[in-house]
Order: structure tokens, then sequence, then C-alpha cells
């Protein structure tokens, strides 16, 4: 028996133990109504409206393994735990401001690449992009003092609908964050507009990336139906050695859900989306994107299947660079990049609540964008448990099988949180 196939029934074995201990624990150990209460009115300096402000803290733990078959590198192994605090002032004549530091730190198992420890030893494993670093994560000033209109300025996190196109990544342990201003406005009923213009990415990893870029984002409720959506996007990196990530995409996206039964809703997506190059973008080519979803949800049950695809053109493909792309096509991050040919991700999905315990699969199946060449599959899993507003515990589990794109690959993590 190969060493991979070892490893995957260890982690299979690790996965079932992991949901055992967090059914014991959700059904045994309720948390400290009281502690919890002490702590928050600490943070709120002992004023339950926060008049004077409120200090956010937040604290994740997290074991990562990752594990790339058929290749010169060794597994990689990161115990890393992530912290961040912030400070949210009152607000005061509609303005309110938030400052919030972040930090990374290994400890213990950290064999481990990233583009931040380029050691030779470092050089020698997989890549888990989780660098120990410290960062200024947030700092940004709000003002709501204009009727059904929020301005906010400065370095902030921005998610857009589903973050296909601006996200956060806030499943990395350092997140996305953009030194911009965002407008949004409710002055028209069941609408939602976004304006904003981007000026710098804080990146994953901690560097910084100079563009210029507005967008446009307008969300239409429909009542019984769900959300309609229109967009605009135009990406101009300023680095010369990543123009050609420039592009200008315009979209359309219904997402939402109707009721058959009084037990049983009817789910739906629907999106569409064309991109181009971009001011000093040197590849010049036009691509397509399409995501359909169907499912539906009963009784803590609900099932989805979809098909997402970002067309290729050879030289260049639909690509999206702001967007949270650890939770599309896989969470062992193969397609973080379209492959040239395109990406074509045909997926179903089946999820479950029980006893407050969360249980997620996925399975993927990849191709190019016309489908006649076989990339890969992957089966992915999540188990995860809140306790009260304050605590989190989860697993997860990815193993992509290659055919013609990458290597076998397979990941796991497990991690806990604190949030207030």
């Amino acid at each position: 028996m190969s060493s991979y196939q070892t490893l995957s029934k260890r982690s299979h074995f690790s996965l079932s133990a992991i949901s055992a201990v967090i059914l014991a624990v959700s059904a045994s150990a309720p948390a400290s109504a009281g502690i919890n209460e002490n702590i928050e009115n600490a943070l709120k300096f002992g004023q339950t409206d926060a008049k004077y402000g409120q200090v956010k803290l937040d604290i994740r733990l997290r074991y990562e393994n990752a594990d790339t078959q058929h290749t010169t590198k060794k597994t990689a192994n990161a115990f890393t735990t992530r912290f961040r605090i912030g400070y949210l002032s009152p607000k005061f004549q509609g303005l309110q401001g938030y400052a919030e530091f972040e930090a990374n730190q290994d400890i213990g198992l950290n064999d481990y690449s990233n583009k931040r420890n380029g050691s030779v030893r470092k050089g020698q494993f997989d890549t888990i992009q989780d660098p120990q670093d410290t960062e200024l994560n947030q700092l940004w000033l709000r003002y709501e003092g204009i009727p059904d209109t929020s301005i906010k300025f400065g370095r902030q996190r921005i998610k857009i609908d589903n973050d296909r196109f601006i996200g956060n990544v806030g499943w990395r342990q350092m997140e996305q964050t953009f030194d911009s201003v965002l407008l949004t406005n409710k002055s028209i009923a069941n609408t939602t507009i976004k304006i904003g213009y981007i000026d710098q990415v804080k990146t994953i990893i901690s560097t910084t990336d100079d563009m210029s870029t507005p967008f446009i984002n307008i969300g239409y409720d429909i009542a019984g139906m769900g959300k309609l959506t229109a967009y605009s996007i135009w990406m101009d990196y300023n680095e010369a050695a990543k123009v050609t990530k420039s592009n200008q995409t315009y979209g359309i996206r219904l997402n939402g859900g109707t009721k058959v039964t009084e037990d049983i809703k009817a789910l739906y997506t629907v999106e569409y989306a064309r991109q181009s190059d971009y001011d000093r973008n040197t590849k010049n080519y036009e691509a397509d994107y399409y995501h359909i979803i169907g499912g539906a949800s009963a009784y803590g049950l609900t099932f989805k299947g979809a098909m997402e695809q970002l067309d290729g053109r050879g030289e260049a493909a639909f690509q999206t660079p702001l967007a949270t792309k650890h939770g599309f096509n896989g969470w062992a991050d193969i397609f973080l990049t379209t492959p040239a040919q395109g990406l074509r991700d045909v997926y179903g999905s089946a999820a479950a609540t029980v006893q407050g315990v969360k249980f997620k699969g996925v399975y993927h199946n990849f191709s190019d964008d016309t489908g006649n060449k076989n990339y890969g599959n992957e089966y992915d899993l999540v188990v995860s448990k809140k306790f009260g507003k304050h605590y989190s515990l989860l697993a997860k589990y990815a193993n992509y099988n290659a055919d013609q794109q990458g290597n076998d690959t397979q990941k796991i993590w497990v991690q806990g949180g604190i949030h207030f």
C-alpha cells in the first residue's frame, strides 16, 4: 500500500474521530453564558450599549496538512495561530471608525513553503499560503449621515455577492483587504446599489498590489424569487509584472429559492458574465462565464447540482484575481488560476445539520471548457460546529485525483476559533 493511500485512510479516520468529538462536545459542554457576558461587557468598557466603543477580538488556531504526489516536494505541515484585535468607535454625527491589527504565528509545526519564507529548507515542502507576519488589516471611516446611504473609506473588508469576483479570502489566516472607497445606497425600494473604487489590495501573504479598479453592483430583491444582480468591474493593475491580470467584466446573476411546499424549497442560481482585456493588458481576449445551480432543501437536508464554466482562448482565460477562490472549483485549490483552455466544473453537494453540527460533502468533475479534456475530479468534506456566538470547531478534507491537470493532492485542516 502506498504512503498516500495510508495517509488517506488515516485522514478519513481522523475526520471521523473529530466529528465524534464535535458531537460529544456539543452534547455535553454548553458554553458558559456568564463568562461570555463578562468578556462582552469588558470589551465594551462595561457599557452594554457600547457608548465608548467596542474592542473586537478574534483568535483562530489551525493545523493544515498538504500532500502533493509525484513531485519533489515533501508533505507540508503548518500549525498556526491567527490573532486579530480591533477597536470600533461609537457613532458620532453619522461617523464611525474602525482599526484592526492582525498577526499570524507559527506554533511548533512549520514545515511548509510560501512566498514569504523562501529559504532552501522551506522550499523542500509543499505550499501553504499562511505566512508568519503582522499587518494593519483594517483602518476605515464610515459616514451614514445621508439617508439610506453609507460611505466607507480606507482599508476595509469587501465581500460582493458570493465573493466570486471581489472577496476577502476569509479562509486563509491573513485575509485579503482593500484600500478603497465604497458607497452603498438603499434609497430605491428593494434595491441595493454598491459603487466602489479600489486603489490597493493587501493580499493573503501580506503583500500589496497597486491598482485602479472601479466597480458597480446593483441588486434588486424580487419577492418570492430571490435577488437579481447586475455588475461591472474594471480591474487595472499598475505594476508591469501584473498588467496581464487587468480585465473588464460585465455580468448578471439571479440567486434565490421558491417554496414548493411548507417543508420543501427549490433553490437556483443562474449567472452569466463576459470578460475581456482592459487598459494595459497585452493579451487581447474575450471569454464567457456561466454558473448554473439547481437544488432543493427539506427537513434539514440540502442537495445541489451545478455547472460552473470559465472559458479559455488558448493564450488567455476568464480570471477572477480578487475573488475568494478557495470557495470555488474545489478546496484543494488546484484551479486558483483558470487554465488557458478554460475550466468546466460539474459538481454536486449534499449538506445536513445534526444536533447543531453541520456536514457538507462536494464532488467535482473538472475538464476544459469543451468537456473533451478531463482534468480530474475531487472529493471534499467539512464538519463544523458553533458553540453559541463565540466559539467554533471545524475539520475539513480535500482529495484531488488528477487526470490531465496537476497532480494528486490531499489537504487536511483542523481548526478552532474564538470570536468576540
